[in-house]
């Protein structure tokens, strides 16, 4: 039996975690769950409430550990209890791995040291300050550290994994199976192929969000380093 634990927690984006939840609950002889401090229904990013199925004190040795990104890692990225655990599950896992921004919480929990990992692209050059190698690809995998670029490569991401862990039969099955098989109305969806205007205005609208967590990760540097 394979275990596999999403971290869920306040404000995370929902994707980032469901995505690759609903190919993670298709692998073949695997049990997943979904971790948080209690079994309250904890409330996403855009108002969707998700209800862990396990807690930080009554969780199995996993085999998977996935964090997922969101607003709430600037409070995540502070919580010693949360970095304490995803510390604790990473040192005996298999596999240590993110989707999104959820790379920046490895990181700064430590894991991350010379590591290659993806992140969202508008959070991506900030893996540099938790001594991660920033790479611009959909699926990162280096040594047994696997990460998902923004958002939807969550779902790339679990299904490399189901590979890995499986065969790729199985994988191939699964995305069969959710009939996963992209076809977005509008071209762009990364920067490097979108109109510079509107990669321009959501970087604007992100702004505030982005330098409060990126003040967070400077002082965890700083901690870190001593200083």
């Amino acid at each position: 039996m394979i275990e596999i634990g999403l971290l869920l927690f306040p404000r995370l984006t929902q994707l980032d975690l469901t995505g690759p939840f609903e190919v993670f609950t298709r692998i073949s002889d695997a049990r997943t769950h979904l971790i948080w401090k209690s079994r309250d229904l904890v409330r996403s990013d855009s108002g969707m409430s998700i209800l862990p199925t396990m807690t930080f004190s009554d969780c199995p040795k996993l085999d998977v550990i996935c964090v997922p990104g969101g607003p709430g890692l600037i409070e995540l990225l502070q919580d010693d209890e949360t970095l304490e655990f995803v510390r604790r599950q990473a040192a005996g896992a298999k596999w240590v791995t993110s989707v999104c921004s959820g790379s920046l919480l490895l990181g700064v929990a430590g894991l991350l040291q010379g590591y290659r990992s993806a992140c969202h692209w508008m959070s991506r050059d900030q893996l540099a300050d938790v001594g991660a190698i920033p790479v611009n690809e959909r699926i990162v995998v280096d040594r047994n550290r696997m990460s998902g670029g923004g958002v939807t490569a969550g779902i790339d991401f679990a299904l490399q994994l189901a590979a890995t862990l499986r065969s790729e039969r199985e994988a191939k099955m699964i995305q069969l199976q959710i009939e996963y098989n992209p076809a977005p109305p509008f071209a762009g969806g990364s920067p490097e192929t979108t109109d510079p205007d509107l990669v321009a205005a959501l970087l604007a609208q992100s702004a505030p969000m982005l330098q409060a967590r990126r003040e967070v990760i400077l002082r965890a540097k700083a901690r870190r380093e001593g200083n």
